[in-house]
């Protein structure tokens, strides 16, 4: 049985089409000849764009040169009304002094630290777990939220403020898509970005009450009051070159980001792993071996359901697709690119390259335990991406997705529900056009 996968477009088609297509969803919006290309051009009127799946190239861009491939403006350019000037698109050495004071919060010792409100986010979710038919991916984001509350603010999703943040990040989820029309065009910094009102509202009011949230948590770090969280840690981490901490509205940018990378990815990623837990109920059974009350060194025993947990990565990609931009002339495949293309990486199309992985669309978590997967996985395995700009909390996102994976396995059976097959597209992340509904009971 292969996994779930979006039908691709045809091979040709008019560039008006295509950019519909492309702003409705990336992933059916692309032939199916990328899962076997290593290099395809795109051109449009404005700019174009080169998906490059050579290992060699991905290496190049993300690994041995990333200066000279800075993130491309043009994702953020839907993102700014909630991210701001945040670690997620900036660039140059704003970036470096971001991760600078934000890298040592995500460092090994405190995952440990985290763990115990890791776990209770899970348990809170086993309990809050609706039985019959139900969509998983509105559970999932309630997961998801909870543990970045807990983690970074100390607080269950059941508070006032972070439930009122997780209410309006749903309406905003509703109202934006992953690329606007400022995406496809090179606009002056003064043209308007045509973000719709809904999006710009909700992005306003989840700012707001992060700004609330971290004007007190500053207020408590003054008093000697504040819990030792990771807001607190990064708050107080001064950057070792100039000795300044963030501000308040850089830290509201930040926790942004933390809040959209860390619970809408983990969220996608939850989902996606319930539904393959249903469709193969083997799976299913072995990742259920959990004790009741996990800890910090129980994480080493569940070493199928992080297999199964990666396996779920390879298919299902969070962030589908990143964009650079070269900075100079490259020559890449023997194709030379002028200063400023738009350099794609798909993990989306890596993950499931044909010439890399065999059977690159099934669902088999054994394949971690092979040499041979293991080469492709060095060559063409990204879910955070790779190099300098790897996503910080990585190691923090596989704690959480394993953890909660095995405590929901063991707490509840999954079952697919007949006639409904779920179809991956981008939205924010890699999610279902209509939702993942399976039926739930308890073990």
């Amino acid at each position: 049985m292969t996994a779930p996968k979006p039908k691709a477009r045809a091979d040709r088609v008019s560039l008006w089409h295509y950019l519909r297509l492309f702003r409705a969803d990336i992933l059916s919006a692309q032939p199916a000849r990328l899962y076997r290309a290593w290099m395809a051009e795109f051109r449009t009127p404005f700019f174009r764009s080169y998906l490059c799946n050579d290992p060699a190239l991905v290496a190049r861009v993300l690994v041995e040169r990333p200066e000279d491939f800075p993130k491309s403006n043009r994702i953020g350019e839907g993102l700014r009304p909630i991210l701001g000037n945040s670690v997620f698109v900036t660039n140059g050495e704003v970036w470096k002094r971001q991760r600078r004071i934000i890298d040592p919060a995500f460092e090994g010792g405190r995952l440990r630290d985290t763990f115990p409100a890791i776990a209770a986010a899970g348990q809170a979710a086993v309990a809050r777990m609706p039985l019959g038919v139900v969509e998983v991916e509105a559970e999932m984001s309630h997961a998801a939220a909870d543990v970045i509350f807990r983690t970074l603010f100390s607080i269950p999703i059941e508070d006032q403020i972070a439930s009122q943040v997780f209410d309006a990040f749903r309406d905003y989820q509703r109202t934006q898509p992953l690329l606007n029309l400022a995406a496809f065009l090179p606009l002056p910094a003064w043209v308007p970005r045509f973000h719709r009102r809904g999006t710009k509202a909700s992005a306003a009011k989840i700012r707001a009450l992060i700004t609330q949230m971290t004007e007190a948590r500053a207020a408590q770090i003054a008093a000697g009051t504040a819990p030792d969280d990771l807001a607190t840690k990064i708050m107080t981490t001064a950057d070792p070159l100039t000795g300044a901490c963030f501000e308040t509205a850089e830290m509201v940018d930040q926790v942004a980001i933390f809040f959209l990378a860390g619970h809408e990815t983990s969220a996608s990623a939850l989902a996606w792993a319930l539904l393959m837990l249903a469709l193969y109920p083997q799976v299913q059974e072995q990742a259920a071996a959990l004790d009741d009350a996990p800890d910090f060194a129980a994480l080493s025993k569940l070493r199928y359901t992080r297999d199964v947990f990666r396996e779920v990565l390879r298919l299902y990609p969070p962030v589908p697709m990143m964009v650079r931009e070269n900075t100079a002339p490259e020559d890449l495949r023997g194709r030379l690119v002028a200063k400023g293309g738009q350099i794609v990486l798909s993990p989306w199309h890596l993950h499931r390259h044909e010439r890399i992985w065999k059977n690159p669309d099934d669902f088999d978590p054994s394949r971690w335990q092979t040499e041979e997967n293991r080469a492709c996985a060095r060559d063409a395995y990204l879910p955070f991406s790779a190099g300098p700009r790897v996503c910080t909390g990585a190691g923090f996102a596989m704690v959480e997705g394993v953890l909660l994976l095995a405590q929901l396995a063991r707490g509840f059976r999954f079952e697919p529900v007949a006639g409904e097959d779920p179809v991956p597209v981008a939205h924010l992340t890699v999610r279902a056009r209509d939702g993942i509904r399976l039926r739930i009971s308890r073990r």
